[in-house]
């Protein structure tokens, strides 16, 4: 067996190597990382989300995520946008979620610029930056699938230029990846052909 490739499941199915490591990433890993997301205030979840998980292991943000939704409004921009000072030390005491102050203040600065855009102006700007199909071959091992590529460079920088924060090259694609900018599921890995 190839270090790193996919490897069968309980069900005989090839998956990625990390959606074994715990039953919650099963479910998460065939039905929803690299599946296309389009809409302002699914993407800004997810950025949110990703941004949050900036230091920490997927798994710890997967588990929270109810709470983040219960203490985020469901991320809808506007609501998060006539977030308080209040609501703040509301979060900042929630142990629902990961309490980042930075975090935390970023989540609710980029509802406060997102407020100001048109409607499906993020879901435009991210999925500007998708690569052509084809662009890079698919990763057959875990050690074929970058860090950080020149999209995902070009994406966090022209969202810093719009005024989005904690929104850096690696935490760009690692959005891109779970929103299906990109297909990052190793080659032999059944959930990489499902619709």
């Amino acid at each position: 067996m190839i270090e790193g490739a996919a490897v069968p499941g309980p069900d005989g199915r090839l998956r990625c190597p990390w959606a074994l490591s715990t039953e919650d990433y099963v479910a998460y890993h065939d039905e929803e990382w690299g599946r296309p997301v389009h809409g302002d205030g699914a993407l800004y979840e997810r950025l949110s989300l990703e941004a949050f998980q900036s230091g920490l292991s997927w798994i710890t943000i997967l588990r929270r995520r109810p709470g983040f939704r219960a203490a985020f409004a469901d991320f809808h921009i506007d609501k998060v946008a006539a977030f308080t000072d209040e609501d703040r030390e509301r979060l900042l005491a929630d142990p629902g979620i990961i309490r980042n102050r930075a975090k935390i203040d970023a989540t609710m600065a980029n509802a406060k610029v997102l407020a100001e855009w048109r409607q499906g102006e993020l879901d435009e700007l991210i999925w500007s930056h998708a690569p052509e199909p084809g662009t890079y071959p698919a990763p057959r091992t875990i050690a074929d699938v970058p860090p950080v590529t020149p999209e995902s460079t070009a994406l966090s920088k022209a969202l810093k230029k719009r005024g989005l924060r904690f929104i850096g090259p690696t935490t760009a694609y690692a959005l891109m990846q779970a929103c299906g900018l990109v297909n990052d599921h190793l080659e032999t890995c059944a959930a990489r052909s499902a619709p």
